[in-house]
Order: structure tokens, then C-alpha cells, then sequence
């Protein structure tokens, strides 16, 4: 797929599944996991041992049926590297515009981190495709709400703090996907292998999605 056809599957999704873990072992089979519950946008964060090999290992065992990014990027030779290794998007939790530049250039996804006003307006004018809000567990919704008032043009994803329970809050602040990391890919399933978990709590934010946008 193209960068537009990549962020429209963002769009329709919402749902960014963020895998990251001390170890890389499991985490191939979480990538599957989560697939069977429903959810296929993933992002493996170079946070990971070996984070380069992971994503190989996903992007070839899993190929076109999941949207694959890398996350924690934080220069443009991390990007590009990450992009050879198969990922379709790049995530990063700053906003560094050579790596912005480097992802047009490749025709890939961007979705830099930024917090303030200023970070994400300075986003968005150098090419974000979304604008990862970071650390979104800061202010929570009621912050999103009162960034996306002045910036109603800025499409934001906001990452931590995300859960079942406060996902309708930013979906009403105006977030347009989400970020979820240890509230998905739980760091107990994950070192208990227990991949069964991880596809039930896939599939509950898939329902949750899906009852909310059906509501609207």
C-alpha cells in the first residue's frame, strides 16, 4: 500500500497496538496474537533488543495483513533502517524533522511525538501524517480537548493513558486514532506467554471501537 492507503487504514482502524517488551522472543507471536483479536496495526519499538530483527521476523510471517511501523525512532538512520526491515510507518516520541523528511522521502508514514501546542503545530507543518500526543497520561483527555480546539486541522493520536476504560474520553476530545501500549500487550501476558489474553483484550478494544463510532 501507498502512505495514503496506509494512513485511511489508520483512520478506519484507531487502534495502534504498541509491542514493546524486555525481551523480543514472544513478541512475534504477540504481533499474531493480537491479529487474531482483531487489531492490525502494530508497532514494534526499538526500545526492544534486536528491535531490527523483530520486525523482519513480523514482516515476514505476517507480510500485507498488518500494518507493521517501528517506534521509538529517533534519528533518520533508525528510520531508514527500520523502513529496509519492512516497517510500512514510523513512530517516534520527539519531533526531529530529518526523520519527518526522511519517511516523505520513502513515501512512509510519520507520526512524530510532540506535547505542547508548538510541538504540534511544528509537526504537522513539517509533514506528520499524525501527531502522536506523548505522554497523553499528562492532562489525559481534557487536555486533547483544549489542543484540538485552536488545531481542529491536526489529527492526533494520543499514546499513555489510553485504556478501556478512558478510550471513549479521547475518541470525545477529538483523537482520531490511539496509542496502546502495556493496557493491550500486558507485560505479565506477555512474560507468561500467555497469547490468549492478549487476543481477548484485542478484541474487547475492537468492540469498544466499533459500539463507539456505531453510536456516533
Amino acid at each position: 500500500m501507498n502512505s495514503h492507503a496506509d494512513l485511511q487504514h489508520v483512520l478506519d482502524s484507531g487502534l495502534v497496538a504498541i509491542l514493546r517488551a524486555p525481551s523480543g522472543d514472544q513478541l512475534a507471536k504477540v504481533a499474531e496474537a493480537l491479529y487474531e483479536g482483531g487489531i492490525d496495526i502494530l508497532e514494534v519499538t526499538f526500545t526492544v533488543p534486536n528491535a531490527l530483527e523483530i520486525i523482519e521476523e513480523v514482516s515476514r510471517r505476517m507480510g500485507d495483513k498488518i500494518l507493521l511501523g517501528a517506534g521509538s525512532v529517533l534519528d533518520p538512520e533508525t528510520a531508514r533502517a527500520a523502513i529496509l526491515a519492512g516497517a510500512d510507518f514510523i513512530v517516534s516520541p520527539v519531533v526531529n524533522l530529518d526523520v519527518i523528511r526522511l519517511c516523505k522521502r520513502y513515501s512512509k508514514l510519520i507520526m512524530p511525538g510532540a506535547f505542547t501546542p508548538t510541538e504540534i503545530l511544528s509537526a504537522w507543518e513539517a509533514g506528520a501524517d499524525v501527531v502522536k500526543v506523548f505522554p497523553a497520561d499528562i492532562g489525559g483527555p481534557s487536555y486533547l480537548k483544549a489542543v484540538k480546539a485552536p488545531l481542529p486541522q491536526v489529527r492526533l493520536m494520543p499514546t499513555g493513558g489510553v485504556n478501556l476504560d478512558t478510550l471513549d474520553s479521547f475518541l470525545d476530545a477529538g483523537a482520531c486514532a490511539v496509542g496502546l501500549g502495556s493496557s493491550l500487550v500486558e507485560k505479565d501476558a506477555v512474560a507468561k506467554g500467555d497469547m490468549a489474553r492478549i487476543t481477548d483484550l484485542a478484541s474487547q478494544y475492537v468492540a469498544k471501537m466499533k459500539a463507539y463510532r456505531n453510536g456516533k
